[in-house]
């Protein structure tokens, strides 16, 4: 196929894109049991240094994300989609294979720096989404990422435990043999989703993270749904930064019963976005589901902060899976609110302020909880919620921003 031709609604290009997504998942899920491990073991199982370290990594990673995800994304809009995204998906499992190989703990540390640049491949996917798919049935198609991103993350932390217990270093080959596998796919399957006369050329000024942020002020109602989307992202954060500690603190539980609740709340994700994203939008519109997901997951936080039982918690996971409605509907309302040969930059955009919150949420949330528990701060009431109490704030924030600016626009200029 030519790069001039539009693959609208072509099967194997969506398949593509949703297998993308799960990969990708999937193999940073196999990683995340054994990374920690595996930094302690070079470390001389010195668990403290290894604990400031995995810091570290995250940060770094987070902090690539931030840097190279508006590269991309403007590198996809000059050059094309598939070429970027394949590109990409080939460098992200040689990374894998080279954190395999890592004979020390700075190699790995490398390694985990280029996977941040390499893992960027979420803008120009959601690009490519927006490419072949009609503005009408883009929450849709983006629920369906939202459940694949779903599946990867019930499947790939379990997959990386049975692994990592053979070997550890064994998880790194398998999420190589996975993204090697899918960008071999790609190049058999993928169409170019971008046509030449849509294209733009490259430019730093776009390209830099503050010089694609210029885009959310020159398009109208990209400001305000970008300011309900940092809020309600960085409130995100709050479950993976505490859950382990508060379930453990609060309620008791072990490795296994943490590890099952997760696998529970990716069901629910992929159920929600799977299938009920679709409908509802259809029948709610846009702008009542992005409304409704966000109000669902309000009242699940604050149930997660108030949950005297761990079955009370439990009850709350449905409500949170809930938000699937927002993020699809949100993606899509964004996306409409550019042209075509803007969507990388969009994405790209978005996916740097994602990359910019993830170097503030892990941290907010974790202070929180520390200061929370803690008999040194002299609280009248020990209240291990605090950071849910917290999110629960920030989401209520973003659902008052969202009754302004969560509006459909008309199309904009080409």
């Amino acid at each position: 196929m030519s790069g001039s031709e539009t693959p609208r609604g072509r099967p194997a290009a969506i398949a593509f894109i949703l297998v993308t997504v799960v990969m990708d998942v999937l193999a940073f899920g196999i990683v995340v049991p054994v990374l920690p491990k595996l930094i302690e073991h070079f470390q001389h199982g010195d668990t403290a240094l290894a604990a400031e370290t995995y810091g570290v990594f995250a940060t770094a990673w987070a902090l690539m994300q931030f840097l190279f995800s508006p590269v991309l994304g403007v590198l996809s809009d000059q050059y094309g989609r598939r070429r970027v995204l394949l590109i990409s998906l080939t460098g992200l499992g040689l990374d894998y294979v080279l954190m395999a190989l890592a004979p020390n703990v700075l190699w790995l540390f490398v390694g985990r720096v280029l996977s941040g640049i390499t893992a960027a491949t979420y803008a120009t996917a959601a690009a490519y989404i927006a490419d072949i798919t009609p503005p009408e049935r883009r929450a849709a198609s983006f629920g369906y990422v939202g459940a694949a991103w779903g599946a990867g993350f019930v499947f790939g932390p379990a997959i990386g435990g049975l692994l990592g217990g053979i070997d550890p270093r064994l998880p790194f080959w398998a999420a190589a043999g996975l993204t090697l596998a899918n960008a071999c796919y790609g190049w058999a399957v993928l169409p170019e989703s971008l046509p030449e006369s849509l294209r733009t050329r490259f430019s730093w000024r776009r390209a830099n993270p503050l010089g694609a942020l210029l885009l959310i002020r020159a398009r109208k109602g990209l400001a305000g749904l970008f300011t309900m989307q940092v809020l309600r992202r960085v409130a995100h954060y709050s479950l993976p930064s505490v859950f382990v500690l508060y379930a453990g603190y609060r309620y008791g539980w072990d490795s296994t019963r943490v590890g099952l609740t997760l696998a529970f709340i990716g069901v629910c994700t992929a159920i929600v976005q799977g299938a009920l994203v679709g409908p509802a939008v259809r029948r709610l519109g846009e702008r009542r589901a992005a409304l409704i997901g966000l109000a669902s997951e309000t009242i699940s936080y604050a149930m997660y902060a108030l949950a005297p039982t761990g079955a009370w918690f439990l009850c709350a996971i449905p409500f949170g899976a809930l938000a699937g409605l927002y993020s699809a509907a949100a993606d899509s309302l964004l996306s409409k609110r550019v042209s075509p040969s803007e969507q990388g930059q969009l994405q790209g955009a978005g996916s740097s302020l994602m990359g910019l919150v993830g170097l503030i949420g892990p941290g907010l949330f974790t202070f929180t909880f520390a200061t929370a528990i803690s008999p040194a701060a002299g609280h009248a009431v020990i209240l291990p919620g605090a950071p849910f109490l917290v999110a629960a704030l920030m989401t209520a924030a973003s659902l008052s921003i969202a009754f302004k600016v969560a509006r459909p626009l008309p199309a904009p200029v080409t």
